[in-house]
């Protein structure tokens, strides 16, 4: 029983940890994304090689800002097919926040990759398709966040906003207090002596069981538990001062209404459902050697679960990564045929398009897939 409880409170310390650094990542990319002018994607049109290029960019940034404007670029006949499926081959949704928060030296190179494979794969696409034609109702409605705005813009006097504190910003403040002097102190560091293996970010994924702590914290100087926390505390540091300096149109609307409302929950319910899960599957089965066994099967699995448009349910391949008991490869086929809810707007706009789309994702995961579990990455 008492080991059960150590365990149960290391997964919930964990699940803590995650959601905090996740939710610091992601109010700090709304911030840049508002607070900075939005660009005129009208030159895109004339130049193919450019839109998969922007494309490809716009969907690597983590969340899914850069999959929205890349489908309402693509509702708007300003980049074509080959560019949207860049887009949508780079983006990997919000679960790209959980990727860099518990495995960021993984998460970069499955970033890397995920960029050259969406430019090759839209480059090849755009030979064939030369114009996708969208559905009759099309009325290039969709919008995304292009504000005409500056740093200064959302920004406001802190006496001012301290003077007249609103309960959102209270609380913002209050949490992120609480989560970067966690952080310093190492209160959400990991019990190496009763820790649950494998559950930390920054594990690479050929380690198993008593290496994987070893090289989790001893495995380099910049990805280094301690240093990523004192990393994340800095961001967080700044990340408070925006929330003190914000306008309170910004901070409702953007940070509180946009992020926290929308994401904390279901960030915080998913990453903690997956730990668990695995968690009482160790107690069950042998699951490296079950995931080892059917690594075929389950690449299918990831295959079929990357075509919910949803951010969520792709965490369990995360977290199976980051535990080791899933190769790569699985996780990169996974995010190739996920896109987070950027794939919504686009089935609301063209069906076909959005299965067309998913269609060749699958293809492209699958022989991802196929290639690593041959050749043994």
């Amino acid at each position: 029983m008492t080991e059960h409880l150590i365990a149960i409170l290391e997964i919930l310390k964990n699940a803590i940890l995650i959601t905090g650094l996740v939710m610091i990542m992601m109010l700090m990319i709304e911030y840049i994304n508002v607070a900075t002018k939005g660009h005129e994607f009208q030159s895109l049109q004339k130049s193919p090689f450019l839109q998969i290029i922007i494309a490809a960019l716009l969907g690597i940034i983590p969340g899914c800002i850069g999959g929205f404007a890349a489908v309402s670029l693509f509702t708007h006949s300003i980049i074509n097919y080959g560019a949207l499926l860049a887009a949508m081959i780079a983006s990997a949704g919000d679960d790209a926040f959980v990727m860099f928060a518990m495995v960021p030296k993984i998460a970069m190179l499955v970033t890397v990759i995920t960029f050259v494979l969406a430019i090759i794969i839209g480059f090849i696409v755009n030979i064939f398709v030369k114009k996708f034609p969208l559905s009759a109702h099309t009325d290039h409605h969709l919008e995304v966040h292009h504000h005409h705005g500056s740093f200064e813009k959302v920004l406001s006097n802190f006496k001012e906003n301290m003077k007249n504190i609103t309960f959102e910003r209270a609380i913002l403040i209050a949490g992120i207090l609480i989560f970067i002097i966690s952080l310093a102190s190492g209160i959400l560091e990991h019990d190496h002596s009763h820790g649950i293996e494998g559950y930390e970010y920054g594990a690479d994924f050929d380690h198993r069981h008593e290496h994987m702590h070893t090289h989790a914290h001893g495995g380099g100087f910049m990805f280094s538990e301690r240093w990523l926390n004192l990393l994340f505390v800095g961001i967080g540091a700044i990340t408070l001062v925006i929330i003190c300096l914000a306008k309170n149109h910004f901070l409702t609307e953007h940070l509180w209404g946009h992020i926290i409302k929308q994401h904390f929950l279901k960030i915080f319910l998913w990453t903690l459902g997956a730990l668990i899960l695995i968690y009482v599957l160790m107690q069950f089965i042998d699951v490296e050697k079950w995931m080892h066994d059917n690594l075929f099967v389950i690449l299918i699995l990831a295959l079929l679960v990357g075509i919910i448009p949803q951010s969520g349910p792709h965490m369990i391949f995360i977290t199976m990564f980051a535990a080791g008991h899933i190769p790569l490869s699985i996780l990169l086929a996974n995010t190739i045929v996920q896109d987070g809810h950027a794939g919504l707007p686009l089935l609301a706009e063209t069906k076909r398009g959005f299965f067309s789309m998913k269609a060749i994702k699958i293809v492209v995961g699958l022989i991802v897939g196929i290639l690593g579990y041959f050749i043994g990455f």
